[in-house]
């Protein structure tokens, strides 16, 4: 078993909060959003952790997700369901990226994709709060993850996709126990249904950002870099952003390692990475406005940030200028090359959405945003097996003439 799992322990957490107002809720209760109509964040006594928990401590467990439960709201043990939720590597791509580039790859993780950090934290307190039905809108990859971690510990799960969700994702959620229906039309129309369900009693709403502590398994990316990188940050970030959870849970995670005394106050420049043909929270950011409008007619071939409108925009909105960071669009073209270039240069498979950050930083590069001495991270969020490669059909017969000069 896993050192990280083996004992009970008492939770950290003093209550939850509204992101928008302050407001508190009390701690071990199933919530949704805040009263507001905003996501809720778990807050933690840290002068308890630092006391109970010394970072050289946390530094010499087996470097696993896990390795950091006094930062994690999962009370028992015996609520955690696992499918061996490694830290993923930090790979560089010298040549597609620069020397100083690294791809936190999170394609490493259970069921293919960062999903896998928010969604077990999700359902392990899913389960330690009696939860046994859930419903889900996925563009993915998310339904992928919900779909294992549910099944594995025996929640009912129905999970709700665009009608052109990757085939393989769909097939995969199916595969792994979810009901899961095409719906023709976006994420937000598929959580429309979500929402609807959960207003009547059926299920409990899992909808990005709609229970609190997806937030708080994404945000072990960032506990994780700033291990990664010696109780350091990096320069810059670059996050493929939809709904956005993993950004704002890594800004969380900064703020709670600075409280503790673990890392200092220096904080990279955040960009949240969205898609042309899906760009809401670029457009506020260059409007200046806090909320981000629902973007019509949202198109892209990266389909994880194909996300209209997000619940969490301010938040996504607020650590990015906070940080001094940008929200750039890419093209779907840049995207695409960008995908090709990492694979034939460097031998990284990227996701679109992966790409879509090396496509940012290149643009970030030629601005000036960044130099090309900064350490730059970017996110690859899923494995790129997961998504449609260019025909390879060139075939040789065997019984025939071979050109071994033209091989």
């Amino acid at each position: 078993m896993n050192p990280n799992l083996t004992t009970d322990r008492p939770t950290f957490v003093t209550h939850l909060e509204c992101s928008l107002t302050g407001e508190r809720y009390e701690a071990d209760q199933l919530h949704g959003l805040s009263r507001a109509g905003r996501p809720l964040l778990v807050r933690y006594d840290l002068d308890m952790v630092r006391a109970v928990a010394p970072r050289a401590m946390i530094a010499a467990r087996p470097t696993d997700l896990w390795r950091w439960r006094e930062l994690l709201p999962v009370r028992h043990t015996s609520s955690i369901v696992s499918l061996g939720e490694i830290e993923t590597p930090l790979v560089p791509i010298p040549r597609s990226g620069g020397p100083k580039v690294l791809v936190k790859d999170e394609g490493c993780l259970p069921t293919g994709s960062f999903k896998a950090r928010g969604l077990v934290m999700a359902v392990a307190m899913a389960r330690e709060l009696g939860v046994t039905k859930i419903a889900m809108p996925t563009n993915g990859n998310a339904g992928a993850a919900l779909a294992a971690y549910a099944t594995r510990c025996g929640i009912e799960t129905i999970v709700f996709c665009p009608d052109d969700t990757p085939e393989i994702n769909v097939r995969e959620i199916a595969m792994q126990g979810a009901r899961v229906y095409r719906v023709n039309g976006l994420i937000d129309d598929c959580g429309a249904i979500v929402g609807k369900g959960a207003a009547e009693g059926r299920w409990f709403d899992f909808s990005t950002l709609k229970e609190p502590y997806r937030i708080e398994g994404k945000k072990t990316m960032g506990l994780e870099l700033a291990a990664q990188f010696g109780w350091r940050l990096p320069k810059a970030i670059f996050y493929p952003t939809g709904g956005g959870t993993g950004l704002i849970g890594m800004w969380k995670a900064f703020d709670e390692l600075e409280k503790l005394g673990w890392i200092g106050a220096e904080r990279p420049k955040m960009f949240a990475v969205q898609a042309s043909g899906c760009a809401p929270i670029v457009r506020a950011f260059e409007e200046g406005v806090e909320h981000a409008e629902r973007w019509e007619d949202a198109s892209t071939v990266a389909a994880g940030i194909r996300v209209p409108k997000a619940v969490g925009d301010f938040l996504i909105l607020r650590a990015v200028r906070e940080s001094g960071g940008k929200a750039m669009a890419v093209g779907d073209p840049a995207i695409l090359k960008a995908v090709d270039d990492c694979a034939k240069k460097d031998g990284l498979l990227l996701c679109p959405e992966g790409g879509a950050t090396l496509a940012a930083y290149h643009e970030a590069l030629n601005t000036g945003l960044v130099d090309e001495d900064d350490e730059v991270v970017l996110f690859n969020c899923a494995t790129g097996l997961k998504y449609p490669m260019p025909a390879a059909n060139v075939a040789i017969d065997k019984d025939g003439p071979i050109d071994f000069d033209d091989l």
